[in-house]
């Protein structure tokens, strides 16, 4: 996708009035679109340094090629990729709290069509509760549940790309004293917490 297209999405999202509809289809377009690039910047990376380690079996007389494929691996297209990082961090912070409201505004069956998940999937996150965007996109990974999931962490829908950019993000620049402890006691790895008993009068 090419970034006047990206443009034209982005003024097409910000138009004032624009529908709920029209905004979560380009907002995923453009997730798509910025997952798509990293995708692309991620791929010629690996292919850097395989190229390196191919060379690793000519050792020593290989160490100045190899140092400098992988330092080109390193600083391949990296004014490009931090900025579509960040890009989709932003889109995938909107989404995760849902500040347009979209989820309630088009309603559980309109967000789940546009977003291709599938009749059976729906039942399923119904009955879970996960009928936000957040839940639909993110927790429940269901964007375009007919289709089949890699198994890759971080990998999903644009959606989902961008909830998880976003995710990481945060872990990323949140102070660490304000992080929670997930060994504290009750918290997910912690030891569990005694139960809390009360007395029930007659």
């Amino acid at each position: 996708m090419t970034p006047s297209l990206i443009t034209r999405l982005c003024n097409i999202a910000l138009k004032p009035g624009i529908s709920a509809t029209t905004q979560l289809i380009t907002t995923r377009r453009i997730c798509r679109a910025m997952a798509d690039q990293l995708d692309v910047i991620r791929s010629e990376r690996r292919s850097l340094r395989r190229q390196a380690g191919e060379l690793k079996a000519f050792l020593p007389f290989t160490l100045q090629a190899i140092a400098k494929l992988e330092e080109r691996a390193k600083e391949y297209q990296e004014t490009a990729r931090s900025g579509a990082q960040n890009v989709l961090a932003g889109f995938g912070q909107s989404l995760m709290f849902d500040r347009e409201g979209l989820a309630q505004t088009l309603g559980f069956d309109r967000m789940c069509d546009l977003l291709g998940v599938n009749p059976v999937h729906r039942q399923q996150a119904s009955a879970d509760g996960d009928t936000s965007l957040r839940g639909v996109a993110y927790l429940s990974q269901l964007e375009d549940s007919a289709d089949r999931k890699s198994n890759e962490w971080g990998a999903g829908g644009p959606l989902y790309r961008a909830c998880h950019a976003a995710l990481i993000q945060f872990i990323r620049e949140c102070p660490e004293n304000l992080l929670p402890d997930p060994f504290a006691p009750g918290a997910p790895f912690g030891p569990k917490l005694p139960p809390s008993l009360s007395v029930v009068g007659k």
